[in-house]
Order: C-alpha cells, then structure tokens, then sequence
C-alpha cells in the first residue's frame, strides 16, 4: 500500500513478446537436454535476444487494493476492486484497456484520475472475498471481515449496479473468498474463519443451503469452483492443507481428497480451466505448486509399493520457487498451461512441460 491513500493505482498491464527463456551456456548440460533444446532452437532463433515488453495504463485508487477481479459485461471492460478503506469499487477500463492496443485510442484514454463508474460503502469493514458469476454478467458477490455477504447486479448493459442492503447471514467470522457456480445462476459458494464452506441460494438470505461446518482444521482461506465438473470444489486452508470436495456427497464433511505439501498457510487455489483434473495451489511457503488429481503411483506386480515409497506425491506435477509471500495465481484464459502468480517481490509469467 502506499503511505497515502489516494497514491494508490490500479493498473491495466499488457504483456508482449514473451517467449521462451534461454539458459546461458553451460557444459554440464546432459546430452539428452542439449538435443531437446536443439528441437526448439529454430521456433526460439528469432527471438531469442528479444526482451519482453510490458506496456500499462493506471488510474488513482483510493486506499491500498485488497483483491482485484475482472470480467467482460457487454462490451465493456469492468473490474471490481476491494479497497481497505471497506470500500468495492466498480471500473470501467475498457478505453485504458483499447489505449494499449493502439496509439490513436491512448489519447482518447481517460485520465488517471478518473474515478470508478460505482461504489457501495455498504460493507461495515474492508474485505477480500470477490466474484463476478460467469453465468449472469455483470453479476457479482463481495464479502467482508465482519461476516457480511452483498450481491450485485448490473443494470443498463453495465452501466450501473444495484445492492440489496440486507447481507447474507450464516458465517459467523471473516469472509475469506467466494466462489460462483460454473453452470448455475444463482448459486455461490463463500469461505470463512469460521472454518465452514457454505453454498448459497443467491434467492434466500437467512442461511446456507448447505454447509461443510468443519471443512478446515483452521481457516478456510481460498475456494476454486471447477468450470468443467461443476460438483467438484477446491479448498484451501491455513492448515497447510487443500481439499477436494464432491458437492454430490457432503455429508459427514469428508472430502473427496486432501493433500498435506505445503508447510505454511494455502493462500491460492484455482483449477485449470481446460483440463478438470489440474489444480495450482499457491502458499505462504513462498511454493506454487502443481497437481494432476488424475495420476497414482503405480504399484507393483504384488500389488505393493515399492520398496522405496517416493516423500512427493504422486499427484505433484511441478513446484516453483523463487518468489516471496506469494498472494495470488491465475491460469491464463487464452493460452494453455501459462499461469501467473503474483506476490510481494514481484509477478511470474510460467508454463511448465508437464501442463
């Protein structure tokens, strides 16, 4: 956040020429990588000494930005934004969005002082939890650190918003992440301190329709809803741990996996968007790692493990590295396998071989 509030930018960013990054020359490479590496060299040549380039717009934000979330509604380009001032922001970047495309559209750009198309200050304190419903544009749920939850609906093609003032009631602490259905209007999952995962009907605001009371040891951080199997649900705990949940079979709270990898909170959960059985799970072990549900370690032909049991799961693709106090990751909408992750030292752009 920037010491004064009113220094703070939400900035629209485009990302060119990004291409395959070459290691320096090394004689201990193996053989078998040289040839691989071979294999790409002709696609790479003409690239291989270009930087890439990161173009961007901003406009002034009020208070530090707590989450950020983006979607289309009609033709416009609209992110909502949850400031720490209990304040969620509605913007319409679609000319700061065409003004990093061409040069003639970067002078009709509103300023960068421009402020938000709407605002709700109805929220009591500030907040994380933040989802536009892929189902019905425009339409978005926000949830606070007092236990409250808002439903928006967009009105005029999105041009204004409208919030009903009475909150959502079941949690009984913060508001961690929201999540709505892939496949039904008025469907949405929420996460909270209080452990639980709930499932609302968008319709009736006294209470979940159904509820994993105890879903976490601890906190229940983050929740990823599965675009392509919409019974499937991943959560993410400071325990450490991320769960798998069958929504066809709640009962009893037993999840449908588990996987204990990290040593520190899940601050990240978000399953891929074309492959059902692909999950990345950032946290706070400064590890983003990688998980295919689909894969088991082979057993022997006596139907036993083999003599030396692997530590790494079998499920585990891929672990990067390198970043610090990682926030957030977001596989790519447009190109496969290609995830970002943010975090307080900087953003990484990756794709790995084995998504």
């Amino acid at each position: 956040d920037a010491r004064n509030a009113s220094d703070n930018k939400l900035v629209v960013m485009k990302m060119t020429q990004l291409h395959k990054t070459k290691h320096d020359g090394g004689d201990d490479e193996d053989d078998d990588d040289n040839m691989d590496a071979d294999d790409d060299a002709d696609d790479d040549a003409d690239h291989a000494d270009d930087d890439p380039i990161l173009t961007s717009r901003s406009v002034r934000h009020i208070g530090g930005v707590n989450r950020v979330r983006a979607a289309p509604v009609a033709t416009r380009q609209v992110v909502a934004t949850w400031s720490d001032t209990g304040n969620v922001h509605i913007w319409d970047l679609s000319r700061h969005r065409a003004a990093l495309d061409s040069p003639a559209a970067a002078t009709a750009a509103p300023s960068a002082a421009a402020g938000p198309a709407f605002t709700f200050e109805g929220h009591p304190e500030e907040g994380f939890a933040l989802d536009w419903s892929r189902v019905s544009p425009g339409r978005l749920a926000s949830g606070d650190c007092r236990k409250h939850i808002y439903v928006w609906d967009a009105h005029s093609n999105g041009s204004s918003w409208s919030v009903d003032r009475a909150p959502y009631a079941g949690h009984t602490a913060s508001v961690e992440d929201i999540q709505w259905s892939p496949s039904e209007a008025n469907v949405f999952a929420s996460c909270s301190v209080d452990r639980s995962i709930r499932f609302w009907d968008a319709r009736k605001k006294n209470g979940a329709a159904r509820t994993v009371a105890e879903a976490h040891a601890s906190d229940v951080n983050v929740i990823s809803w599965n675009r392509r199997v919409a019974h499937l649900l991943v959560s993410g705990g400071d325990d450490g741990v991320f769960r798998v949940w069958d929504l066809r079979n709640l009962k009893g709270g037993t999840p449908a996996a588990q996987f204990k990898w990290h040593t520190a909170p899940i601050t990240s959960v978000e399953w891929h968007p074309d492959d059902e059985s692909v999950i990345g799970v950032a946290g706070a072990d400064n590890q983003v790692t990688l998980w295919d549900l689909s894969l088991e370690r082979e057993l022997d032909e006596g139907g036993d493990e083999g003599g030396d049991v692997p530590e790494v799961p079998a499920q585990l693709l891929f672990v990067h590295q390198g970043q610090k106090d990682v926030k957030e990751i977001h596989w790519h909408a447009q190109l496969p396998g290609v995830l970002l992750s943010t975090a307080a030292t900087g953003m990484n752009i990756f794709k790995t071989i084995s998504v």
